[in-house]
């Protein structure tokens, strides 16, 4: 007979390439429907659906074996991605190992720039959207509940989050090396949300001459622009306006993408001796990847930044295997209290745990 279990299946970026994460990610709508679709899975007790530009991972906690399985069909039916070909990209992980991958996710020590911190604030989202609709339990809340104080506990023993790389720091610097002084540039963020937020600050503190926001909402663009002193653009007036800018980033959650080959080539018509510079933070994308076949243009996307940053880790390699202990060892103490919570042993009772999660309204 099966044994109940705790897993984790999904895929990330170290075997997903962001063309194939792009086809993974879900948007709100299809977020919600994959809710619905998990929560009609039987022996499918708890589970949590963690989201990002990087990692589709569901966590849950299951009666057998063959449920996770179950689970992965579910979310390739919702996406519309053959099974043979997300096998090829497949995390599948259980019991000791799936809660030591959710405490070094939390941590960020699994991140694409390891010792980011925006991941810890993604996964407690996570966590409170699927507790919010009922669909965790005992066993999921005591595990997440230990990988945020797990996360803060490595952060504050080891040096994980020393030289601290971002995203939008990486982006900003590398603009800084093609440019040199950013006084000069004219810079468009395509996007107002949190990423592009805080790499427009980043560009602000570097001394950008002139920032210019569209946003599809633009009195959010007006917000933020008058926050940082900058200016607001309608958005559907970015493309044929690209001409007027030397950096672009695109950073909104559009499920297409929303600078064309064309255009670009039609900006650098009137600029031919001038580059133009993307910066792709979204996924989906939001920069066609033909225009980095254009002259003098040039495109960095999320797994380009990722290497960039990757380069910067040999000094912290000490550090990161101090951290990767620090959880190792409380995964495994985590594991041994959660694991009698499954089969009704000490710790818990099987009518304790049924009642631990109602199916989504």
């Amino acid at each position: 007979m099966s044994q109940p279990n705790v897993f984790v299946v999904g895929a990330n970026h170290h075997v997903a390439p962001i063309a194939v994460r792009e086809r993974l990610t879900l948007n709100p709508e299809q977020a919600t429907g994959l809710q619905h679709d998990l929560a009609g899975i039987a022996g499918l007790k708890e589970f949590t659906i963690v989201n990002t530009c990087n990692r589709i991972e569901i966590y849950g906690v299951a009666a057998s074996s063959d449920v996770a399985a179950a689970v992965q069909a579910a979310f390739c039916r919702r996406q519309r991605f053959a099974t043979e070909e997300f096998e090829q990209f497949r995390l599948e992980l259980r019991n000791q190992s799936a809660v030591g991958h959710l405490l070094e996710v939390a941590a960020g020590l699994d991140s694409q720039m390891v010792g980011e911190t925006e991941i810890f604030g993604q996964v407690k989202e996570a966590y409170a959207a699927a507790q919010e609709r009922g669909l965790t339990g005992p066993v999921l809340n005591r595990i997440f509940q230990k990988a945020f104080q797990s996360a803060k506990l490595a952060r504050s023993q080891t040096g994980i989050t020393e030289g601290q790389i971002s995203v939008a720091n990486v982006a900003v610097e590398l603009a800084a090396n093609i440019f040199g002084n950013l006084e000069q540039t004219r810079v468009l963020l395509l996007g107002a949300g949190d990423i592009g937020e805080k790499t427009a600050k980043a560009f602000r503190s570097r001394g950008a001459g002139s920032l210019v926001v569209a946003n599809r909402r633009m009195e959010r663009a007006m917000e933020l622009a008058s926050e940082l002193g900058a200016s607001a653009l309608p958005f559907g007036q970015h493309e044929g306006r690209l001409g007027e800018f030397d950096i672009v980033v695109g950073s909104t959650s559009a499920p297409e993408t929303v600078v064309s080959a064309q255009a670009t080539t039609a900006a650098m018509r009137h600029r031919p001796a001038r580059p133009l510079f993307f910066i792709d933070l979204a996924l989906p994308r939001d920069i066609d990847p033909a225009v980095a076949t254009l002259e003098n243009v040039f495109l960095y996307n999320l797994d380009d930044l990722a290497k960039i940053a990757a380069e910067n880790l040999t000094a912290r390699t000490a550090e990161i295997a101090k951290c990767r202990a620090l959880l190792g060892g409380r995964a495994e103490a985590l594991w041994q209290h959660v694991a009698p919570k499954l089969t009704g042993g000490s710790g818990g009772s099987p009518g304790a745990y049924e009642a631990g999660r109602q199916p989504a309204p």
